[in-house]
């Protein structure tokens, strides 16, 4: 069973999933966003994936706070396109040092839940916060704004921001359009909106072309995903 609520860090959601062990593999599409999880006792950090993330595995518990794109990089110490498409153990990441008094806090925590995100609130407070530009490229790209208006707005050359998008999110500007994109086509669709029209809301060319680009980034056609094949 999965369960999500909004974080008390801007932005962020905490989760929760119990697997019984008879689902089967699970589906994680990617959505730009990078996560802190712990799971039987460790502490790991999920990249930013370019294509869905499948996970297999005997009856299990996972927590995790999703980070909105472009925040988890300066808590973590790390850019994240050395995390891209990977989960890592967050020592390898902080230490193993600070890693065991993280690991130590959640043990004691009420709820992994809680000791996850009072970790997460911990690590944001002692670090800069986000480059302002970026936040503003990824709230305009999610609302489906074209990345060359935008660079422009921003003031930055197009070579700037696909460095410092690279940094911030895992991978270019346009990398991160395209997988905002395919969340606000699967929005439209799964509340029941018919595909050509979704295509056409979404600034895809046509049908056609949402068609390929849920297949290549979730490894599904659009009908079997929205019958359950993917979070």
């Amino acid at each position: 069973m999965y369960r999500e609520r909004a974080s008390r860090l801007p932005g962020a959601v905490v989760w929760r999933n119990t697997l019984s062990g008879d689902e089967g593999s699970g589906r994680v599409l990617p959505d730009g966003c990078m996560d802190l999880l712990w799971h039987e006792g460790r502490l790991l950090v999920a990249g930013p994936d370019t294509r869905a993330h499948l996970t297999a595995g005997g009856p299990s518990t996972w927590t995790g706070i999703r980070l909105r794109p472009g925040t988890a990089p300066a808590l973590l110490g790390v850019p994240a396109h050395e995390l891209r498409d990977r989960r890592v153990d967050l020592a390898d990441l902080r230490g193993a040092a600070e890693t065991r008094r993280h690991t130590a806090r959640l043990r004691a925590a009420p709820d992994p839940v809680t000791g996850l995100e009072d970790l997460t609130l911990r690590l944001a407070a002692a670090t800069d916060p986000p480059d302002p530009v970026l936040r503003s490229l990824a709230a305009a790209l999610g609302a489906g704004r074209p990345v060359g208006a935008v660079a422009d707005e921003l003031g930055v050359s197009a070579r700037q921001l696909h460095r410092r998008s690279l940094v911030a999110f895992g991978y270019g500007p346009k990398t991160l359009a395209r997988i905002l994109r395919l969340h606000r086509a699967l929005a439209l669709a799964r509340a029941g909106t018919p595909a050509a029209e979704t295509a056409a809301r979404t600034g895809y060319a046509d049908q056609a072309h949402l068609s390929r680009d849920v297949r290549a980034l979730t490894g599904l056609p659009l009908r079997e995903l929205l019958g359950g094949g993917g979070r």
